[in-house]
């Protein structure tokens, strides 16, 4: 899903341009029409298509929603590389018809190397305005942290996921806060943070689905949502917003070229910076460490995609850490 036109501004028309397959092309025209039977103020158009350099065309925005699931005796590595070569393909037209401008989120998993795959066959667009979508972990960690502590998910902030949005995904109490202090001040109990907390937030698309039958939708789209708001209104002073961005030059050791989550700050337009004085201490720099290391393994999965040479794919036969019931 594509947004064409500026959005920064207070009541800006948008255009939306859909993009699918053949295969869709039904569903998409079913989408298009609840769009402009929902009467959105700003919506001035809904375009469908399958060309992606012709949906692309001057796109401000790029909402990559959608991957191709696991099929049957697939491995994580085999997910990589045929999504991977989808992402290829859209990454060039980006390239080739998009806003120089134009910022992208991907939400289709592995959505941090789908989205450095995407970013890597794009060089005429900034690599900065690449993101891959961590704001749904990050919401879970707040949902907990608020029903822990009895107090409302609103009065909870600071919240930040480290790296990738797997199992190895890091999220951060240590600088949370809840009602303006340390949460674990508010929490004191750090046996729950680290056996309860961080694994629960880790696997919570795995309990959605064994409950209701069906992948998270309804909080995978308002966290969508979220990540875009982050973007375009400022962030409040002392907060912070989870994305995951290309690493280059960040304040915390982790290595350069990669798609990893950290907590970020905006002005609201459209910008970001990633905040430089989050406190890490020992625990949660190896958890840091071992979200990074699997980034890496990835990269080297689908090096073939991205012009690097001598690449190798360390993850094939390892665990799987795919968030459960994203498949």
């Amino acid at each position: 899903m594509l947004a064409s036109g500026e959005v920064y501004g207070k009541d800006q028309p948008l255009s939306l341009m859909l993009l699918g397959s053949e295969r869709s092309y039904g569903a998409l025209e079913g989408v298009a029409m609840e769009l402009e039977d929902s009467l959105y103020p700003l919506l001035r158009e809904v375009t469908i298509g399958i060309d992606p350099v012709e949906m692309f065309q001057d796109a401000d925005w790029c909402l990559m929603i959608g991957a191709k699931p696991r099929g049957p005796g697939m491995e994580r590595a085999d997910l990589l590389n045929a999504n991977g070569e989808v992402f290829q393909v859209q990454g060039r037209a980006l390239n080739e018809s998009a806003s120089k401008d134009c910022k992208v989120l991907v939400v289709g998993n592995p959505c941090n190397t789908n989205a450095l795959i995407a970013m890597e066959n794009a060089p005429r667009l900034a690599r900065k305005n690449f993101h891959a979508l961590t704001r749904l972990d990050e919401n879970r960690a707040k949902c907990q942290l608020a029903m822990k502590s009895g107090k409302f998910y609103t009065s909870v902030s600071r919240v930040a996921i480290w790296g990738n949005h797997s199992t190895t995904q890091v999220p951060d109490f240590l600088n949370a806060k809840i009602g303006g202090l340390p949460a674990m001040n508010q929490i004191k109990d750090l046996e729950w943070f680290k056996k309860d907390f961080t694994p629960t937030v880790a696997t919570r698309g795995g309990a959605l689905i064994k409950k209701w039958g069906k992948s998270s939708a309804a909080s995978t789209a308002v966290s969508i949502a979220d990540a875009i708001r982050a973007l375009v209104v400022p962030t409040a002073p002392g907060d912070c917003f989870s994305t995951a961005v290309c690493s280059d030059g960040n304040p915390y050791g982790v290595q350069e070229g990669l798609i990893f989550s950290f907590p970020c700050r905006s002005k609201g337009d459209g910008d970001y910076e990633i905040c430089n004085d989050f406190i890490l201490d020992d625990w949660l720099r190896s958890k840091i460490k071992a979200t990074e290391d699997e980034l890496s393994q990835e990269k080297s999965c689908v090096s073939h995609l991205i012009g690097l040479d001598g690449g190798s794919c360390a993850i094939r036969g390892a665990p799987d850490t795919t968030v459960p019931g994203e498949k």
